[in-house]
């Protein structure tokens, strides 16, 4: 079978190679992948060559499919049934972060699609989900509600770091405003969840390529507001539609320097900034208003099951919006394309189903 696999141990670009089909183990399950989204963290890799050929992993840590194989000891799990993946394979198990059953902080992490994986991805035909993991953490899988599309189904990932960022991280209380910079799905998630939670005011910070695409979408699923960073004095104009005593969140997922350095100049004093996303380079401002003034940020990582349980319960009822996120639906040999998509912003989400003949 096919598979998008990646080379090189810090960066390394992608190739399109032969694969054996995995051989399920007594303890394991195969899931056959019917979609599976590109995510941010696929991107940091796009048109990377550092001339390595050490392979590194399968990609595609965002997927659902179906069960096609399980091993003789699996009883939680049967042939047929339509799942979503956390992604997680490979967790220690005896931590701080496993004992309270937040899995994707355990230090010694291992995650399907992603970095340093044996066990394969969802840009591939099929993808084993190693029983170790079943037996630790339950929760590895979730069952498709029906109703809910694979499509919709495998961008759960970012729906779920949405739910946790602001439902469970945050102090945020209806009524109260939120701004949210980064106009990708992160962002636009906690749009809706701030929708879903009653904000009044949303308001989505972005740049300019991001005003033909991303802002009207921000506005379709819930944003009252988006400003243009690159053209708006963005702590001014967002002070002036929240109003200063307003300004109690800001959910930062752009992972932009300037960006955090706006969030914290914005807040009102007792106010949050929940960093969503990653930035690498290292600040060169001055962070002592977050003591001046007790403002807090608060570093956010991935999810847990209680995230999950709400995000599906939710998607199953409607009350978020997957469609309009995903601007295009490609066979993974047009892969090229869907990165190329996302690197020009001309995508949101990019959904691969397998469409080669083996």
């Amino acid at each position: 079978m096919k598979a998008l696999a990646r080379y090189g141990k810090e960066f390394g670009g992608y190739r399109m190679i032969d694969v054996p089909e995995p051989v399920c183990g007594d303890s394991d399950l195969i899931i056959e992948i019917k979609a599976a989204a590109i995510c941010g963290a696929d991107m940091k890799h796009w048109k990377v060559d550092n001339g390595s050929d050490e392979f590194n992993s399968v990609r595609g840590h965002e997927f659902a499919g179906d069960i096609v194989k399980v091993g003789e000891n699996v009883t939680d799990w049967h042939v047929g049934q339509r799942v979503v993946s956390d992604n997680s394979a490979h967790v220690c198990g005896v931590c701080p972060a496993c004992d309270s059953g937040d899995f994707l902080c355990c230090e010694q992490k291992v995650n399907l699609g992603l970095d340093n994986n044996t066990w394969g991805g969802g840009f591939s035909k099929y993808c084993l989900v190693p029983g170790e993991i079943l037996a630790i953490h339950k929760h590895a899988l979730w069952e498709i509600p029906e109703g809910v599309k694979y499509e919709e189904a495998a961008v759960l990932d970012p729906i779920c770091n949405a739910y946790k960022a602001l439902a469970q991280q945050s102090s945020f209380l209806p009524g109260s405003d939120v701004v949210v910079f980064g106009t990708g799905p992160l962002g636009l998630f906690c749009v809706q969840m701030a929708r879903i939670m009653g904000a009044v005011n949303i308001v989505m910070v972005g740049l300019a390529d991001d005003v033909a695409v991303r802002f009207p979408v921000a506005r379709q699923i819930g944003a009252t507001h988006c400003v243009n960073a690159s053209t708006e004095d963005v702590v001014s104009r967002c002070t002036e539609i929240c109003g200063r005593d307003n300004l109690g969140l800001v959910m930062e997922c752009s992972g932009a320097n300037i960006a955090l350095e706006q969030a914290i100049n914005m807040l009102r004093p007792n106010g949050e900034v929940v960093r969503v996303g990653m930035g690498f380079k290292p600040l060169e401002f001055s962070i002592n208003d977050i003591t001046s003034w007790n403002k807090s940020i608060i570093g956010h990582m991935a999810y847990d099951s209680t995230s999950w349980r709400n995000a599906i319960r939710l998607l199953a009822s409607g009350d978020i919006h997957v469609q309009p996120m995903i601007t295009h639906r490609l066979g993974l040999s047009q892969w090229e394309e869907g990165f190329a998509a996302m690197a020009a912003k001309e995508a949101i989400k990019v959904i691969f189903t397998y469409d080669y003949d083996e």
